[in-house]
């Protein structure tokens, strides 16, 4: 057990010692860019899961007749 709670403070030390974080102002700007290119991603997925949907219903439309 002592060497989980050995593990855990020399984790902690190394991420406040040696870590370099990202300045704050640039992160929440990364964060903004990162969520409008999921946003957009996401559309262009539903877009295209749409045309497909129809193209797939036409498709067994025509073949049921």
């Amino acid at each position: 057990m002592s060497a989980v709670i050995d593990y855990i403070k020399d984790s902690f030390e190394e991420l406040r010692n040696n870590v370099s974080w990202t300045p704050r102002a640039e992160l929440q700007r990364l964060v903004v860019i990162v969520l409008v290119f999921s946003v957009i991603f996401s559309l262009a997925i539903w877009g295209a899961d749409t045309v497909l949907s129809e193209v797939v219903g036409f498709y067994f439309q025509l073949i049921n007749g």
